[in-house]
Formats: C-alpha cells, structure tokens, sequence
C-alpha cells in the first residue's frame, strides 16, 4: 500500500511541477479591438448602465430611486458604508432598519449591503471593490441584495485602464452582474455564491 501511495504522490508531484516554458500566449481577437473602436467616445455613465443591465445588473443614479427600489421588494433591512449614511439617511425614511456596523454572527439579518467601490469598467459592466474603499466586504458579498457607491469619475472604459488606475491594492474584488455558478448541469443559477442582486448606484 506505501508504495502505491508513494507512487500516486510522485505523479502528483511531477504534474505540479513548474513548466520548462510557458504557454505562449493568445492571440488577440480582433473582434475586440474592433468593438473597444465602436464603444470610443460614448458616454462611460451611459454605456456602463447599458452593461451592467446585459449582466442581469441594475443601476440608479439617484438615491430615491434606489430607496423606493428596495421598500418595493420589502428589502428593508440592512448595512450601509457609515461614511455614506449621513448622505443616505434622510432618504431612506421610516420602515427601514439600517445598521452602520455589520455584525458577523447576524449575516442573514441583513436583506441588502450598501458599500463604496473603487470604481467600475463601462465596457463590461463590472463593479471594482478593494480593500481601500469597501468598509465591509463581508456586507458586500453575504447579503442578497449588494449596492455599490460609484463616483462616475470612476468609471474606467475597459479593464487595462481600471487596473492602471488602481494601484497595488492587495484585495480586489471584480462583480459582474449577480453572483452565478452553471456547474456540472450547465444550468445557470444565480445568488448561490454571493448576491443575488447587483445594484450600481452611480453618482
């Protein structure tokens, strides 16, 4: 039996091996190149809108709009970023219960996480969140509803912009659209391994 065990690990070990040489790499597709042409000189508040709706996403641009958004769909209790909430409070009015510290042991009290993000990429719809701008990842990703607090001078046309524009934080966090898994059956399914909702709040 050792020596079957020993056999197995040594093929393992030889499969994890590092490559004598790299892949190289992909080439680039041109129909990329050709649709980053198409998308030049639109509006990035506008087109990541567009997108983020593509990905099953929504985005306001006004907190009123966002707040009678979640009273519609009785999602009434929540967290939200404490440098935002002086901001938001007078909006949000009565029936809602939002807490400005999130606690670890109640993750399923909370119905929708409102945070800061770094920023966006209009040409995929994708929400950024780092270390440096998102009070509470934890409120981000655990409750079923997520909205992100975009500036729009934090709108990046694409991804090589974004990550130019981002420094060396060591936590980033890329949300396109819900979170979604397919698995073995290929049947798509989202909120299973995060949010169910993802609401830009661009403003």
């Amino acid at each position: 039996m050792t020596d079957e065990r020993e056999a197995i690990l040594a093929r393992v070990h030889q499969a994890l091996a590092p490559l004598p040489r790299r892949a190289a790499l992909p080439e680039y597709d041109s129909e990329i190149a050709v649709l980053r042409q198409l998308l030049a000189g639109r509006d990035l508040v506008e087109l990541f809108t567009e997108r983020i709706k593509r990905v099953n996403g929504l985005a306001f641009t006004e907190v009123g709009a966002l707040v009678a958004h979640l009273r519609a769909n009785g999602w009434l209790h929540g967290y939200c970023d404490p440098v935002l909430w002086p901001r938001f409070a007078p909006l949000f009015g009565p029936g809602f219960t939002v807490e400005t510290a999130f606690d670890r042991k109640r993750v399923d009290d909370y119905a929708f996480g409102l945070t800061r993000a770094a920023g966006a990429i209009a040409e995929s719809g994708t929400i950024v969140l780092n270390e440096a701008a998102t009070s509470r990842r934890l409120a981000a990703l655990a409750p079923w509803v997520h909205v992100a607090v975009i500036e729009r001078a934090e709108i990046f046309a694409d991804l090589p912009h974004a990550i130019a524009a981002l420094g060396s934080d060591p936590n980033v966090i890329w949300i396109t659209g819900p979170s979604k898994t397919a698995d073995v059956e290929g049947i798509l399914i989202e909120g299973v391994h995060g949010p169910g909702v993802q609401i830009a709040l661009v403003l």
